[in-house]
Order: structure tokens, then sequence, then C-alpha cells
């Protein structure tokens, strides 16, 4: 070794504001205490705050909605709290995603326990988050080719619903109705206020109704088909 040269230990730890690869994060992430949350966000590692009381009581109906559409469409998974490997530089830990399961054609794959690949569908729950989710993590999830993008932010009370146009995750106006109806997932349909309050019951009968369209029943015959054939 020449003289003058520095040796640059690796990391042993995780820190807020480190820059990593996702191999790196991921080592050590594994290797942290139990019940330590992380993320790695475009190669920068995110350290959120312990989840509290009404991010907890606000991400129920979020995954209630989501598991209700999976019922009633073969061939789809919801996820809750999953750690979702984007890329080199990207490993965040949605509060739900919705995706076609990898035998029937969808975009991700499961390899060592984890979810690869950009989900069709993420849902955050954003309030101490509210910056990340809807700055630098939507800017990682329009990177990384996510589909549809919804946070349900908190302090104030919003739903934003972002979809990729020509690679750019544009947020979406809400119908004249008052409701959001996904484009990737034909039936998954949303009343914001229903979700804003938890109204679990009106979230189920939006479902309802989206899911007894001629589309649905198109998405199901599709997933079906490509199952079959895998």
């Amino acid at each position: 070794m020449s003289e003058g040269t520095k040796v640059v230990d690796s990391p042993h730890t995780l820190v807020e504001g480190q820059r990593l690869d996702q191999p790196t994060f991921h080592a050590l992430y594994e290797a942290m205490p139990p019940g330590t949350r992380a993320e790695l966000i475009d190669g920068v590692v995110y350290m959120p705050s312990p989840v509290g009381l009404a991010h907890g009581i606000a991400q129920v109906p979020v995954i209630v909605w989501l598991d209700y559409y999976a019922e009633k469409t073969p061939g789809v998974q919801v996820m809750d709290n999953t750690t979702t490997i984007l890329g080199w530089k990207s490993e965040p830990q949605p509060d739900g995603l919705l995706r076609i399961l990898p035998e029937c054609g969808g975009r991700t794959w499961n390899q060592g326990g984890f979810v690869h690949g950009a989900p069709e569908f993420v849902v955050e729950v954003a309030k101490a988050t509210r910056y990340v989710d809807l700055g630098p993590k939507l800017a990682d999830y329009q990177q990384a080719g996510v589909l549809e993008y919804v946070v349900h932010a908190m302090d104030p009370d919003e739903i934003f619903w972002f979809g990729q146009e020509k690679g750019v995750l544009v947020q979406r106006p809400i119908g004249g109705d008052g409701l959001y109806r996904s484009t990737s997932f034909p039936g998954l349909w949303l009343d914001p206020q229903a979700l804003l309050t938890g109204d679990r019951q009106r979230l189920r009968t939006m479902l309802d109704v989206g899911c007894a369209t001629s589309e649905h029943a198109a998405f199901v015959g599709r997933l079906a088909v490509a199952g079959s054939t895998m």
C-alpha cells in the first residue's frame, strides 16, 4: 500500500442519511436489532420513527380495501409492509402493495424470501413520512416503474393517486362521481373519503360495484389464461 493511501472501512451499522448500494444496505439491515425500521431510497438510508397510533389505525382500511379486491380477483396478491427490492439503489418497505402474481404474468418475482422488481400498485400511509412519501419515494417508485401509487396523507388528511404516463407518475384527478378507478387493476375503485374515515363497509361496497363490471371479468379471464400457460 503506498504512503498516504487511506483505507475506507465498510459500514458496520445503518445510519440515517448514509449512501449505500442495495446489497450493502440489505446485509446491514438484516444484522440490525429486531424492531429496527429502515428503507433505502435512491441510495440513501431513511430510518423513520416508530409507527404511531394514527398511522397504525389508518393502515388497516388500506389493507382491508386491497385484500377485499384480491379476494375477488384470482391471480393478484396483496402484501402488508413487505421489503421490496426495486433495484441496485432501492429497497423500500411499502405499507401496502398489490401485484399480479409472477405465475400470472406479473412484473415482480420472488427471490430469497423477498419481492424483487416494481409492483404494479403501491400504497403508503404518510404522517411523519409525508415529505419522503411524496418526494424521494415518489421519485424512486417512478424510476422503478411502479404503475400506480397512492398516498394516504395525514395532517392534513388527503388522498393522492398517481399513475404512470410515459414513464412519469402523474397525479390523477378524482372522477366526477367522487371515485378513483385503477387503470392497472380493473374494478379497483376507491371512495377516498371512505379511506380517510376508515369506512370499511363503504370501501367494500364500491369494490363490489367495480368488480361486477365486464372490465373486471375480462381482467380475471386474462389472468387465468396467463396462469395456465406459465
